[in-house]
């Protein structure tokens, strides 16, 4: 498989970013740093979800959020929706998105645990909605999260990941992103799983959405590029993880994913000082230091004096 030169990335900060912060962010703060990552290339926000806000309280003000963000005319924007009552309420304000998301637990154990239905359950309701979210001309994603191992049960079989992930393409999914919930992928691994993934989805939008909670987000993100995948999932300072179980932090850091592709001649249409510009007022907001790299040291400059 010959690499990509060119990728896109999606920026999940917004959502699943934020979902995982243990204080609330003040609404304008949200509006504000959104417009900013809006500015910075991207033409993909997740921006939130549909789920109770007594599950997540920290996207309670999601119709909010949606209703006051100004992103340019080519930024879609995506929410995730749980289950049809969600996306009722969702389609209830279908003008101020473009994608919605559903999504399974590939493990029976944290799919119980995530949204307290057997996988089955899960994917009848999404059989349905994902015809519903098309139906209305709206695009359809799928996520399917521990698709590279369970912290309950271990080790999950690519056949079971591939074959969900191939109900939704005949649900109406367009894309399929594949989720390392709890940070258990790895290099050699996750090169084989997306050159699989990529030859039993033709036609799909195969998506790599890794977590650096053990520090292999890049290498993994490297072996998906390698294997062919053009299509990738990043938040912005390293924000976000799993809420179930407690301690899954670390989305991959747009900012060092962007750096990444840069200096390997991967184009991203992306403006990574933007991208970390938008990190750093996100670091300010919060208050702490944030994780990623490239927010410590910068963009390389290869036009230094002497260099």
């Amino acid at each position: 498989m010959t690499r990509p030169s060119s990728v896109h990335i999606r920026e999940v900060g917004p959502r699943d970013g934020f979902q995982n912060e243990p204080e609330r962010i003040d609404t304008d703060d949200k509006v504000r740093l959104i417009e900013t990552l809006g500015r910075a290339g991207f033409t993909r926000i997740e921006v939130a979800s549909f789920v109770r806000p007594d599950v997540i309280p920290q996207l309670a003000d999601g119709v909010e959020v949606l209703r006051r963000i100004d992103l340019p005319d080519d930024v879609r924007r995506m929410v995730l929706i749980p289950n049809s009552k969600g996306l009722d309420n969702a389609l209830a304000l279908r003008e101020t998105f473009h994608e919605a998301a559903i999504f399974v637990s590939a493990s029976e154990t944290h799919n119980k645990k995530n949204v307290n239905r057997t996988v089955d359950e899960t994917m009848a309701d999404n059989d349905v909605m994902a015809k519903r979210i098309r139906g209305e001309g709206l695009g359809c994603a799928a996520v399917i999260a521990t698709s590279f191992g369970c912290p309950y049960e271990g080790k999950v079989e690519m056949d079971r990941v591939l074959g969900l992930a191939e109900r939704f393409a005949e649900a109406g999914a367009t894309e399929v992103g594949f989720g390392d919930t709890t940070g258990m992928a790895n290099p050699g691994y996750a090169g084989e799983f997306f050159a699989a993934a990529l030859d039993r989805l033709p036609g799909v939008e195969v998506t790599a959405h890794f977590h650096n909670t053990r520090g292999q987000g890049l290498a993994n993100a490297y072996a998906a590029l390698e294997a062919g995948c053009s299509s990738f999932e990043s938040s912005f300072g390293e924000l976000g993880g799993c809420p179930v179980p407690k301690g899954s932090t670390g989305n991959i850091a747009t900012e060092d994913l962007v750096s990444m592709f840069h200096e390997m001649g991967v184009d991203t249409g992306l403006d990574l000082p933007a991208v970390i510009e938008a990190a750093r007022e996100a670091q300010d907001v919060l208050g702490r230091k944030l994780t990623s790299h490239s927010l410590v040291a910068g963009p390389i400059d290869w036009h230094l004096a002497g260099a």
